[in-house]
């Protein structure tokens, strides 16, 4: 394929022909918008299990786009008994972050949500008992680490596990920034690596299509099974010139829709450092498109790479926009992780539109707050609105949020008001809370609802929280610590270290202990 201009001339795909490479830099024989044509070896991919992490470079926040916002306030229960909000599955955030912290630098405040942290790891949920309700829910109560007066709740989701031999076929159209702010070693080579693992995951029923932008949008690779022919057309890629991303957008669902798979799964797969600045460049814009594409069934996923202009919050508002999800790929490590490990969570919905609905009793509780999920917060009246788009829950996710509390009758961060009645010390029975959730089924228009009560035996009494919980615990304080978060007092990263405890077999939580110590370090030097 020869992108000349705005026209797109495309060349046969077959074994023995050449893989066209869209580039940004001009061609000798076309206008100076014209990508080049590379016609060099294909690179030897690593071998499996390779760990490939770009050398460290401290980050320069300065140039890159944030949309952070303020600390969840208290909420007293007898003025806002209510919380609502939208369930988050993404996890960008968190490796983000470790991306700063490996580079030798904090990560900025308004890029860390705690959300996001929190639900980077798995946690002992119990399966779900049946397929017509597609996940558990689980409740655990615990004292606060950080202050002796209040109380952690935790309200876990899991999802069903899907069989792979009963999952449906996807139609999957990779969007590949190709521009020149993507040729670093931490841009486009991991683009390949981590798109070349996803590749290794599919079933014959399965087909991908490439579509990349620069100065222009081409169609690499029309869709096909051919996995020989998917990894050739990664190899030969190459990166240059400026980036028209909406173009490319309107290029990919056009793609994905010329091939769609009617009871599969349709998704546009973004990769890309964020840096659109051809074409439809304001976020508002892209909303509209994504969500009109979205409406029609097919979704989109954000992949973020690189430093420097990374424009995280286009990549997380897009994909929550495209009932998709949005992750961080720092190293091959993640994108084996991401694309690999947790491919069925990623592609495959078994739960859309699922909101949260907590009301605290007040007999039980005087104030509260939701750790995290500030940008996901949904009106009361919002959660029995259908009409209103929340995130979706896929195979084998898995979703926490923890909540603050003050038992009644306790000391709370917010001093009783001259004119309130006296607060009543919290009693030994009924419940603490109520807990609703909505949920569509992945092709249902009407909102099914599952509830629970929180008991509130042991509010007064929980003790401080162990195993399972103390890890979640210590990522919720870790999250609030980078984001400076005043009322975790002078709780300290040694602490957090502490809580979250030592022995733990798996490698994502001793890396975890080991960036808690790099952001002590980091801030004690600040």
């Amino acid at each position: 394929m020869v992108v000349t201009g705005s026209r797109i001339q495309r060349q046969d795909f077959n074994s023995s022909s050449p893989i066209a490479a869209i580039s940004g830099e001009p061609h000798p024989s076309s206008s100076p918008v014209a990508s080049a044509v590379a016609r060099r070896p294909a690179p030897v991919p690593p071998p499996t299990g390779t760990y490939i992490r770009p050398a460290p470079v401290q980050p320069d926040p300065s140039r890159e786009r944030y949309d952070g916002e303020a600390v969840s306030a208290i909420k007293l229960v007898a003025s806002e008994p209510v919380s609502t909000f939208s369930v988050d599955v993404d996890t960008g955030a968190y490796a983000n972050a470790r991306r700063f912290l490996t580079g030798g630098a904090l990560p900025p405040r308004d890029s860390v949500r705690t959300e996001e942290l929190i639900n980077y790891f798995r946690y002992d949920y119990a399966e779900p008992d049946q397929r017509d309700r597609p996940f558990s829910v689980t409740t655990d109560l615990a004292q606060t680490p950080w202050n002796p007066n209040s109380r952690l709740l935790r309200i876990g989701l899991r999802g069903y596990d899907l069989p792979r031999q009963s999952r449906p076929p996807v139609n999957l159209v990779f969007l590949l920034d190709v521009s020149g702010s993507m040729n670093s070693p931490d841009k486009l080579p991991l683009v390949k690596t981590a798109l070349t693992r996803l590749t290794e995951q599919l079933q014959p029923q399965d087909k991908v299509a490439i579509v990349v932008y620069a100065g222009a949008a081409g169609l690499v690779l029309p869709s096909t099974s051919d996995k020989a022919q998917i990894r050739a057309a990664l190899n030969q890629l190459s990166a240059g010139g400026s980036t028209a991303g909406g173009a490319g957008l309107r290029l990919a669902y056009d793609t994905a829709r010329t091939a769609m798979i009617r009871d599969g799964v349709n998704r546009v797969i973004l990769a890309t450092d964020g840096d659109f600045n051809v074409g439809i460049s304001d976020q508002k814009s892209m909303v509209e498109l994504i969500e009109r594409e979205r409406d029609s069934g097919i979704t989109l996923t954000t992949l973020g790479f690189g430093t420097g202009n990374y424009n995280e919050a286009m990549m997380e508002q897009i994909a929550n926009h495209g009932n998709g999800n949005y992750a961080y790929i720092d190293s091959a490590l993640e994108a084996e992780k991401v694309l690999s490990d947790e491919m069925q969570s990623t592609l495959f919905t078994i739960a859309k539109d699922v909101k949260i609905q907590v009301e605290f009793n007040p007999a039980q509780v005087s104030q509260y707050r939701l750790i995290g999920y500030e940008n996901r917060a949904l009106r009361e009246e919002d959660f029995t609105n259908d009409k209103v788009d929340a995130g979706d829950i896929g195979a084998g996710h898995q979703v926490t949020a923890i909540y603050e509390v003050v038992p009644a009758g306790g000391t709370g961060w917010i001093q009783p008001r001259r004119y309130e009645a006296p607060p009543r010390p919290a009693g030994t029975g009924g419940e603490m809370a109520f807990v609703k959730l909505r949920y569509k089924m992945p092709d249902g228009t009407t909102s099914r609802e599952i509830s629970q009560a929180v008991p509130a035996a042991g509010l007064a009494r929980a003790a401080l929280p162990r195993g399972d919980m103390a890890f979640a615990t210590a990522v919720a304080a870790y999250g609030q610590k980078l984001r400076a978060d005043p009322l975790l007092a002078q709780y300290s990263y040694g602490q957090i270290a502490e809580l979250a405890g030592s022995d733990h077999a798996d490698y994502w939580r001793q890396e975890f202990l080991k960036l808690v110590g790099v952001a002590g370090a980091l801030s004690s030097s600040n």
